[in-house]
């Protein structure tokens, strides 16, 4: 088995092919029906909040027994693709990871069934969540674990209105690992204000995958190379949207194994209104274009949209933004190789110095990596090649939208787009560019993403 970091650091200065080197996928388990959950949806709240929107994912059907919500999750095994080229074989919840939002309102009382077919124990731990102390789903505390095949029943009512989470507190170091958690948002009875008109959950997650392998590495403590939003890595991450106008909430959850998660928007500051304590007075909050989000916390953030286009928001962690990235990797930055990869392709075909001049088009090479692996993939964009991934995705605002789905790349007015400069610009401006220490007027190219 070669290592990840011997693979990346080798092919920092070396691409080699041959994925057979590399360890076998793991079996695909498929996702299992739900036997006990009646045909249902999610029940309207007229004139109260928009339905929060989980992208790559959905919310948690409910029915109603008498003054009760009642919901049902299963955990289990299942095939998930983090992006175009890398699946895993994960662990979640009613076929998806991460498992549905649950989405209910102040006061609500709930009856949440977990069904384990998984092959072992599991509970689920409401994160947040102020509940009667023998629901809090803590194995060998507050109950015992769920035996594979068994069904055990919450029952609680949501007190507080916030964003929060739910996770196992069995074996959590694996099964958290493999993809197991979820978005819980509970609405406020009485609407102190308007409520926005988005509202979206997004789960930050990441994971240890050996590339050439399709399971996650639960015992992973600091290298992990791959990160998600709600297990989705670019360009696979679906966009948010808004209209002009709009008033956008984003609730960010991370459920992260070891790392915080400094979440950057451009274009935009925003409010922090609320964190999993609960809504944050007006008077208290405060603005911000970053925001941290601590392991196993939630941070809501609020903005209108205001300024159209198609605005980056990922983690400001650079390691975080990259797909398999390597961290120990040899430092090639100026290195002249001369005719070493012509001297070095006769005894191992497909050799390639890497770089030497920077790392930034080595995804868009299509060089080949091992199977099921997408080191340094990024997706095409309407300038060129994305270089990033992992904890990225876009908020893509428009005058008018035509639904709710993707509206495809901004358009933008004549005249606003950063180019190359022309030489009569640089002389009109005073702009002198200098080259091999001689006073010399050249083009140069600038790109904004």
């Amino acid at each position: 088995m070669i290592s990840r970091r011997s693979l990346i650091g080798w092919g920092s200065a070396a691409v080699v092919t041959g994925a057979a080197a590399f360890g076998g996928t793991g079996r695909a388990v498929g996702a299992m029906q739900d036997p006990l959950e009646p045909p249902s949806t999610p029940q309207p709240r007229p004139g109260g909040p928009a339905a929060v929107v989980t992208p790559n994912g959905s919310p948690l059907p409910f029915h109603t027994v008498g003054d009760t919500k009642v919901f049902h999750l299963v955990a289990e095994q299942l095939r998930h693709q983090i992006a175009p080229g890398l699946s895993i074989d994960a662990w979640g919840y009613n076929g998806s990871t991460p498992g549905p939002t649950i989405e209910a309102t102040e006061g609500d009382n709930v009856r949440i069934y977990v069904t384990n077919r998984l092959p072992e124990p599991t509970t689920v731990h409401w994160h947040g969540v102020r509940l009667p102390n023998g629901m809090d789903g803590v194995a060998g505390v507050t109950q015992p674990a769920i035996p594979p095949g068994e069904t055990f029943k919450y029952e609680f009512t949501f007190r507080t209105p916030g964003t929060y989470m739910y996770h196992p507190h069995f074996d959590e170091m694996v099964q958290m690992a493999f993809g197991m958690a979820g978005m819980i948002v509970v609405h406020p009875r009485a609407l102190g204000s308007a409520p926005p008109d988005r509202d979206y959950a997004l789960m930050l997650s990441e994971w240890r995958v050996t590339p050439g392998t399709s399971r996650p590495n639960p015992n992973e403590m600091t290298d992990f190379n791959v990160f998600t939003i709600n297990s989705r890595a670019f360009p696979a991450a679906a966009p948010l949207v808004a209209q002009v106008g709009e008033r956008v909430r984003i609730r960010l959850g991370n459920l992260s194994a070891m790392s915080h998660h400094p979440m950057h928007l451009h274009g935009y500051s925003f409010m922090i209104v609320g964190t999993d304590g609960g809504p944050i007075a007006p008077s208290a909050q405060w603005p911000e274009t970053t925001v941290l989000v601590p392991v196993g916390s939630t941070r809501d953030i609020e903005l209108v949209a205001d300024a159209p286009g198609d605005w980056p928001l990922h983690c400001h962690m650079t390691h975080h933004v990259m797909n398999q990235m390597g961290h120990n990797v040899p430092n090639m930055l100026g290195v002249h190789p001369g005719d070493l990869d012509q001297d070095v392709r006769q005894l191992v075909p497909g050799y390639m110095t890497m770089g030497e001049h920077g790392m930034g088009n080595m995804g868009e090479m299509r060089m080949p990596v091992p199977e099921n692996s997408i080191p340094m993939r990024g997706g095409p964009g309407p300038f060129g090649y994305i270089d990033m991934g992992g904890l990225f995705t876009i908020l893509k605002v428009r005058e008018r939208l035509d639904g709710n789905g993707d509206p495809g790349w901004y358009r933008h007015p004549p005249g606003t787009v950063a180019g190359r400069a022309s030489a009569a610009e640089l002389r009109a401006d005073g702009v002198t560019v200098e080259r091999r220490g001689r006073p010399v007027r050249r083009e140069f190219s600038t790109r904004l993403w």
